[in-house]
Parts: structure tokens; C-alpha cells; sequence
């Protein structure tokens, strides 16, 4: 996209009177007096600011705050995913001896992290199964390379935020253990798991020995991220994480935006998980009744409050049909998410993220609006 087209694109958003998903984002006015009016609620603003990180502030607040939630006997803030999954990994490659580390090659490390498994720790990966699923315990059984550490990213999101089964979950992490190999989960977005487990948090995480979870995603926070694990293993990753740069000076903005997402999107996120399947039913019937050819959307049922659209189209002919659609009817289906092209030319993808104000759409609202969708597209072949 070019600046004027994304200048417009936004302009059209901003104008829309609603957006199904993916609304656009704040503008830094915006965010800032969100921050001071949430941050009220969840922690106490006459207290000192943090320095380096410091137990007895909001940083260690938080830290209190996750390890109570997964049920794990301590967690460390950091200022990125990124870094905490690298020193989970790492801390458990020294531990094990062994520097392989299995798991999805459609995992975040693999996908989003430019190599730095293998180029910043020296660690290696193979892949249990290349399928879009988690791997299943046959697979981590039989897997014919020793490896110290599986990791799992529930759920996995280029696959199409898919989850296994409690049972088949459990049953992997059971194949790991069989392997002598410890098991890290890739939480990213575990705070939006528990619906489709039907357990809690901490009966999630405990069948890990780490766990990464992010503040941003599901939460809404500024940034930041916390891995939990026992507290020798969040000792040494506090000490990794001032080797890797991760002892800022001062991180309030984002731990107390953390803390205001845990207070109020972190229950929020149920009621998301459970219209996220009249959203993905709707959006295929509406779809379907405006002529649109082959609407897909990826699960059926979505297992958490996120899923994929997938229409036989090129990119270019759906985001111009979505700009259309806001600037002529001022409303979005998927706001600021565009359509690309991920496998085959002409089959083209969008996320759909369910979130506080998807809940005003009705299920005859989204079918209303998504056949004026594919009212915009060309006639079906």
C-alpha cells in the first residue's frame, strides 16, 4: 500500500460508525488517557515507580500477579516475547544437555524470530510434523532425533489459532515426558484457552515446566510479556534476561497496562471465545447469500476468539471491497486486518479477532453486512 492509500484506508475506518474486528488503532493521545483511566483500577498510582524492575513495584506486582494465575512458584517480566521464550529454551538446553529443541515449523521461533534459536543461543530444531496441528503423541514418540525441550504454542496461530483436545494435549506432553525431555508451552495467547480445555489457567500451565505468556496479544496491553516456570528457572531467567539487554530502567507503562488488561479483558475473554462461533457462522452464511464464492473460515468453530477468512479472490479484490464498503456504508467487517495471499494466487486469507465491541454485532447484523461484501466482489465463476 502506498501512504495515500493507507492514509485513506484509515480515514475510512475512523469514519465507520461500527467494526466488526480488528478496529483501528489508538492514536498516542488516546492510548495515554486510556492508560491513566484503567490503571487506576488495577494498581495504586501514589506508589513509587519501578527502577531496573524491582520486586517491591508494579514490575513485581505483576510478576505476583501471573505466577498466582498459571499456578506456578514464580514468573519474571520481560520486555518481549522474543527474549523470554530464548532464555526459557536456552535455560533448558543447558539443563538437559541436549541443545535440540522440537517443535512446530509454523511456531513463532520459526516463523517470526529470524533464526535466533540457532543464531543468538546455538540451538537447533526439528519438526515433529509439518500438518497445520499441534503434533500428535505419536509423533513426539517416535520422532527419530533425541531432543531435550518440545515446545507447544497453544494455540498455533499461522495454522489458524487451532488447539488439540485436553486429551490430546495431555497425551503429547505425556510422549515428552516419556523422551526424557522437558516441555515448554508457547503461551502467547494461552489466556484465551481455557473455554475450549474446559480448565483453568493453572491446570493448563501445569502440565508444562515453562510458560511464555504475552500482555499485548488478548490483553491489550502496551507490550511486555512474563515467563512462568519454578522459581530456580525464573532466577536464571532473570539473570539471562539482564545478559540480553531485558533490565530496563523503567517498564511502568507497560506492566500497569498489563496489570489493567488482567483486571479487565482477562475475564472479557470467555463471552469473545463464545461469539467468536455465531461471528464465523454468520460471516460464511452472509457471505454465501451475497454470491461469494467458496466462503471458508478456518476452524469452523473457532477454538478461541480468533480465526481465519479464506475467499478464492486476489488480495487486491477484497481490500478494495472492504475499503468500498467503509467509506460507502461506513461500516467494516475486518477493519485495519487486509487480505493477503498466503499459499496460491487468488486465494487470499484474512485473521478476524472478536473483541469488546464484535459483541454489539448481532448474528443478523454480520450476515446484513457480509453479503454487502460480497455484493462488491466479482460474480462467482
Amino acid at each position: 500500500m502506498s501512504d495515500d492509500d493507507k492514509a485513506r484506508r484509515l480515514a475510512a475506518l475512523r469514519a465507520c460508525t461500527r467494526i466488526l474486528a480488528n478496529p483501528p488503532r489508538e492514536n498516542l493521545a488516546e492510548r495515554l488517557a486510556r492508560l491513566v483511566s484503567e490503571s487506576a483500577d488495577a494498581y495504586d498510582l501514589t506508589g513509587p515507580l519501578d527502577f531496573y524492575g524491582d520486586e517491591d513495584g508494579v514490575v513485581g506486582e505483576l510478576e505476583r500477579r501471573v505466577a498466582e494465575l498459571l499456578g506456578t512458584q514464580a514468573a519474571a517480566y520481560f520486555p518481549s516475547g522474543t527474549m523470554a521464550q530464548q532464555v526459557a529454551l536456552r535455560i533448558w538446553a543447558a539443563r538437559t544437555g541436549n541443545p535440540l529443541v522440537a517443535l512446530h515449523p509454523l511456531a513463532h521461533p520459526e516463523q517470526y524470530e529470524r533464526d535466533a534459536l540457532k543464531a543468538v543461543s546455538g540451538l537447533r530444531t526439528v519438526h515433529p510434523t509439518r500438518d497445520p496441528r499441534m503434533p500428535s503423541a505419536d509423533e513426539v514418540r517416535d520422532l527419530d532425533e533425541p531432543f531435550g525441550t518440545l515446545m507447544l504454542e497453544l494455540p498455533l496461530r499461522v495454522a489458524g489459532f487451532v488447539l488439540p483436545t485436553w486429551e490430546e494435549l495431555t497425551q503429547t506432553v505425556a510422549a515428552a515426558r516419556e523422551r526424557d525431555a522437558v516441555v515448554h508451552f508457547d503461551g502467547a495467547r494461552l489466556w484465551e484457552c481455557a473455554p475450549h480445555f474446559g480448565r483453568s489457567l493453572a491446570d493448563i500451565a501445569g502440565l508444562a515446566d515453562s510458560v511464555y505468556v504475552s500482555f499485548y496479544k488478548s490483553l491489550g496491553a502496551l507490550s511486555g510479556a512474563a515467563l512462568a516456570a519454578p522459581a530456580d528457572v525464573v532466577a536464571e531467567a532473570k539473570a539471562w534476561r539482564h545478559r540480553y539487554g531485558g533490565q530496563i530502567y523503567q517498564q511502568f507503562p507497560a506492566a500497569l497496562s498489563a496489570l489493567a488488561g488482567l483486571r479487565n479483558e482477562l475475564p472479557r475473554l470467555p463471552s469473545y471465545v463464545a461469539h467468536a462461533a455465531l461471528v464465523a457462522r454468520a460471516l460464511r452464511e452472509g457471505l454465501a447469500e451475497g454470491g461469494a464464492n467458496w466462503p471458508r473460515t478456518y476452524p469452523d468453530v473457532p477454538h478461541t476468539h480468533e480465526f481465519q477468512v479464506w475467499l478464492p479472490y486476489p488480495e487486491d479484490v477484497l481490500n478494495a471491497a472492504a475499503l468500498a464498503q467503509a467509506e460507502e456504508r461506513g461500516e467494516s467487517l475486518f477493519g485495519r486486518a487486509e487480505f493477503f495471499e498466503p499459499r496460491l494466487p487468488g486465494l487470499s486469507m484474512t485473521e478476524v479477532s472478536v473483541e469488546a465491541g464484535t459483541l454489539a454485532w448481532t448474528e443478523a447484523d454480520i450476515r446484513a453486512a457480509a453479503a454487502d461484501f460480497a455484493r462488491r466482489l466479482p460474480p462467482a465463476a
